[in-house]
């Protein structure tokens, strides 16, 4: 279900987390923050996979990048950043530490050839609406929320918090985020899962 290449970035995107989340305390912390953060991402990513398979979907996992740097047309970097790479880095830094930036990875949606012979005629054309890929990005913020519920309950307060820290940076309606794609999905949609995810972040400072 999931390419070489999209894991390849998971875990290249795990470990830029991993140390900035761990700070490099340990290797042993280190390694361990990182297959945390692994987990995390392969629960969000394994949701959007699954949700898209039932809508016919194709969906590619990828770092995110960045070429426009500014309004004007003309202002752009002659080829794609990895911002998802170096964002996270630069927050850490500029922050002095203490804001953990865990939005590092976006997707592609495109419907399968053979997606409106399959539906029976639910669908007239093929191409993927704004609504579907919203739908396809909020259950990976669900499905991230509901495991965060699942590691309190079997008393993993660390996996707890790095799931809750990455679906609140995630729902950032901006660029082509998860957030993004649900909020010009369904503004209600984005609005209910904002206010869930807010409540279980600042639940995370008292019971986590």
């Amino acid at each position: 279900m999931l390419t070489r290449k999209e894991l390849f970035s998971i875990a290249v995107v795990s470990l830029v987390l991993g140390l900035v989340i761990s700070l490099v305390g340990s290797i042993s912390l280190l390694l361990t923050t990182t297959f945390f953060v692994f987990i995390v991402i392969i629960v969000n990513t394994l949701a959007k996979k699954v949700f898209g398979f039932f809508l016919d979907i194709d969906i590619e996992v990828k770092i995110w990048e960045i070429k426009q740097f500014w309004v004007k047309k003309h202002m752009h970097f002659k080829n794609s950043v990895q911002a998802g790479i170096f964002i996270p880095l630069i927050v850490k830094f500029v922050t002095v530490g203490l804001v953990n930036w865990m939005t590092c990875l976006t997707f592609d949606a495109s419907g399968k050839v053979y997606r409106a012979a399959r539906r029976h005629g639910i669908y007239s054309f093929s191409e993927v609406s704004e609504e579907e890929i919203g739908w396809i990005a909020a259950a990976g913020i669900i499905a991230t929320l509901i495991f965060a519920a699942i590691f309190y309950i079997i008393g993993q307060g660390t996996l707890t918090r790095i799931s809750i820290i990455y679906a609140f940076f995630n729902m950032i309606p901006a660029f082509d985020w998860d957030g993004a794609k649900i909020f010009f999905g369904s503004m209600t949609l984005w609005s209910f899962l904002a206010i869930i995810t807010l409540i279980a972040l600042a639940a995370t400072f008292v019971i986590v």
